[in-house]
């Protein structure tokens, strides 16, 4: 009986403010490229936008696991919906800190692309999204905090079918580098 060689798998995050068209992209993408996704796990875990620091500490490490755990699952790429820098920012906006495990979580997994989804589309509330007043605020917020760590990534613009497009190129170019799988 042979045992399963894992295979290198590129991991693509879908990165910025609510309702930029994440979760709708991931899921899409993740059954056009025959693979998994991971969803916002916070989703999850609380049902108002009245939480604690023990509760964002307790979606950054699902998150992570979530992350860590899809990756053996996934086939050769695996999209992400949200990463843990995301439950910093929120955790800052909506309680004024940030607890230091989440910089360590952070430091667990490494993304191949950062896909930043632009506020070009139109805002939609849901039961959690409350911010749609700060979006020029968020957005800006995102993009300083993958440029003070130095991460590269792709700003997307457009209708959804541009942006659709734009993340299938990236995709395409994470499944065809060299040393890709």
């Amino acid at each position: 009986m042979s045992e399963k060689i894992a295979q290198p798998v590129s991991k693509l995050c879908l990165f910025g403010p609510e309702s930029v068209g994440k979760t709708t992209m991931a899921r899409q993408l993740a059954t056009e490229y025959q693979t998994v996704f991971v969803p916002e796990v916070a989703r999850d875990l609380i049902t108002s936008n009245e939480f604690s620091l023990d509760d964002i500490v307790r979606i950054g490490h699902a998150q992570t696991q979530a992350v860590l755990a899809a990756e053996q699952k996934a086939n050769r790429i695996l999209f992400c919906d949200t990463d843990v820098i995301t439950t910093q920012i929120y955790s800052d906006i909506y309680l004024g800190q940030v607890p230091p495990v989440l910089y360590e979580l952070e430091q667990q997994i490494q993304y191949d692309a950062y896909v930043l989804l632009d506020i070009d589309v139109p805002w939609v509330a849901d039961g959690l999204r409350d911010l749609g007043h700060r979006r020029t605020e968020l957005m800006t917020r995102f993009k300083t905090e993958l440029d003070h760590r130095n991460l590269p990534y792709v700003l997307v613009s457009g209708s959804y079918s541009e942006r659709l497009t734009t993340v299938r190129q990236l995709a395409d170019q994470l499944l065809n580098a060299p040393g890709s799988v």
